[in-house]
Order: C-alpha cells, then structure tokens, then sequence
C-alpha cells in the first residue's frame, strides 16, 4: 500500500488494513487504486473484487473511469460495488453525468436519481 500520492510504501498490505478499518468500524470503503488513476483505462476490478470479497460495507471505486462503458463494465462484472466515482471525465466534459446515468439505465443498471 503506498501514501501521499504513490510516492511512499506504507509496508502495510493494503487488504488487511481495510480489513482492519472496518473491524474498527469504518462504514464504507472509497478504493482509489494509484495503478489506474489518471489512466482512464477502467477501474482497477481485480482490486475492487478482492475488497468486496472481504468486507460487509459498501464499496465505492474511484480512479480509472475514462468513458461510459468503463461504468457498465464495473457494475456488471461487481455488483457488489456500490458507487463509481470519477472526476476528470466530468471536469472535462468528456462524459456528461446524464448521458452517463441514461447509459446505464440502458444497461439494466439501477441508478440514483
């Protein structure tokens, strides 16, 4: 697991301090994986899988969203996630948060309204 921007390894292993965070009571876990932020090349699904398998909280994925199929893939591969966060796709209007929830209504994705 690594800090302050991916520029320092904490040593820990990043599964068992999550697990350790909500045995302490955390209510919800925001992964932002280093690996695909910035990227825009799809959320780091390995990562959410592994985290989802682990905990009884909800899930939420940040980093790596580069387009709207990117959504449908998370949600349809992990059901178990519970948002997708992104921000750079929206900043820059490459993808408008309408147009994004009507795609995934589409896709048979509940969506908040």
């Amino acid at each position: 697991m690594y800090a302050k921007g991916g520029r320092e390894d904490t040593g820990r292993d990043a599964l068992q301090w999550i697990r350790s965070c909500v045995e302490q009571g955390a209510g919800e876990i925001v992964l932002n994986s280093i690996d695909a932020d910035g990227v825009k090349g799809g959320f780091d699904l390995e990562m959410l899988e592994a985290v989802c398998s682990i905990v009884n909280v909800p899930v939420i994925a940040s980093g790596g969203a580069g387009s709207k199929e990117d959504f449908i893939e998370l949600f349809r591969r992990l059901p178990k996630v519970d948002a997708g966060l992104a921000a750079s796709v929206f900043h820059f209007g490459e993808v408008s948060i309408p147009d994004l929830k009507r795609c995934l209504r589409q896709a048979e994705i509940p969506v908040r309204i």
